[in-house]
């Protein structure tokens, strides 16, 4: 895609899906459709600790828009509908020497664009239970976690095929070939292996996940990025109560090799992921742990985020060998007579993994606090306060900050 104007994506936001619904339906399609405009101002700033850091400091400032609508399905045996997505990210502020924080196209600075966008859609049909999609898509799934963290979400390109059709059994399948990367005007072709340099033009998956009780749901993915690596995920997701507590728990484990051409080399890696809960009232705990073996870093696309317990703000504790733990505590303070204020804290360890033939070891802390306005003219105005501190042998030693205003318009 080409970059827009705001105004352009405004204007195409408004009319596309206009001039498609005719064609498709009759005015049954706008039953469940929704229209919303989502905006953020996102101010990122990361200083490096480290004595021999190439860059002291990376620190930019961006405003960003997505626009979304999302039509229902016409009546009938088959259904047919469609999606728009219209995205634009504006720069505020950066300069040479502070760039490459992945809000703006990387390594720019002041010599670069002054605005990226994209503007993508889907075209979706369904009989009984079972969904077609073809378009853009933000997936959240164990092998494939699109990431929000930046400015704008990448968007992947395929389809999609989602059935319901068997009572407590969901089957997802689906195929992508290019993706918007989340600072870029393009589609690219080339999907890259996050911890690799191989690149391929053709990710696949399909699973099938089944619910044994509102409790229990197990299920089993498979993966594979063209030529680089295949991957199995088994995982389990369970929920029990307490008396007055909550308890939950998610455990995966991811089987990664490689495949094909075998464009990365050889690729051996098993990877335990365990993420348990404990609620009550207002007050939730965590603990994480993360087992990384084999002879190979864990695989996934780059601007996807890998879905095991330890990603977090900067790190994702996924090199090879590596063993990580995670501890969490998040606060609603609703209940302390603030509504729309939440707190979160956590603290990760991983060591295990080889720097230059040494032992080493790596740490996080995380900040989070959150606030939504409640009422008056800025209702439903977001503010969020992101803090992290990384002192690490590979990554070296990091502080940053993460400030972000968020606001959504629903027009429907």
């Amino acid at each position: 895609m080409h970059k827009l104007p705001l105004a352009r994506v405004c204007a195409l936001s408004c009319i596309a899906p206009l001039a498609v619904m005719p064609c498709i339906g009759r005015a049954d399609l706008l039953g469940d459709s929704s229209v919303t405009l989502d905006l953020r101002n996102f101010y990122f700033s990361r200083d490096f600790r480290q004595d021999n850091a190439a860059q002291s400091k990376r620190a930019e400032w961006a405003q960003g828009f997505m626009f979304n609508a999302k039509s229902g399905y016409t009546e009938g045996p088959i259904g047919f509908g469609v999606d728009l997505y219209a995205a634009l990210g504006v720069k505020l502020d950066s300069s040479d020497a502070r760039a490459g924080t992945g809000l703006l196209p990387n390594a720019f600075g002041d010599s670069g664009p002054g605005e990226y966008s994209d503007l993508s859609g889907v075209f979706k049909t369904k009989v009984s239970k079972t969904e077609l999609k073809v378009g853009g898509f933000m997936p959240k799934t164990p092998v494939l976690l699109s990431s929000d963290a930046r400015l704008l979400p990448p968007i992947f390109n395929g389809a999609t095929l989602v059935s319901k059709d068997i009572d407590n059994l969901l089957i997802d399948a689906g195929q992508f070939r290019s993706v918007n990367y989340r600072n870029s005007s393009g589609n690219h072709d080339d999907l890259l292996a996050g911890n690799y340099s191989a690149r391929s033009d053709r990710f696949d998956y399909a699973s099938a996940a089944y619910t044994f009780n509102p409790h229990l749901t197990a299920a089993f993915w498979r993966a594979e990025l063209e030529d680089v690596y295949q991957q199995n995920y088994y995982g389990v997701l369970a929920a029990h109560k307490l008396g007055s507590w909550a308890l939950g728990g998610n455990l995966g484990y991811f089987d990664s090799s490689q495949v094909g051409a075998q464009r990365a080399g050889k690729i051996d890696n098993g990877l335990v992921s365990v993420l348990l809960s404990a609620n009550l009232g207002a007050h939730t705990w965590r603990a994480g742990y993360q087992d990384n073996r084999g002879n190979s870093p864990f695989p996934y696309l780059q601007d996807a985020d890998p879905n095991v317990a330890n990603v977090v703000q900067i790190l994702d504790f996924t090199r090879t060998q590596e063993r990580s733990w995670q501890a969490r505590y998040d606060v609603n303070m609703a209940s302390y007579g603030v509504p729309g204020l939440t707190f979160l804290a956590r603290y990760l360890r991983g060591d295990g993994f080889e720097v230059a033939g040494s032992n080493a070891k790596e740490w996080e802390r995380d900040l989070d606090v959150s606030y939504v306005i409640q009422s008056g003219p800025l209702k439903n105005v977001g503010m969020r306060w992101r803090n992290a501190m990384v002192r690490s042998d590979e990554a070296g030693d990091l502080d940053e900050n993460r400030l972000i205003l968020s606001y959504t318009i629903a027009f429907k």
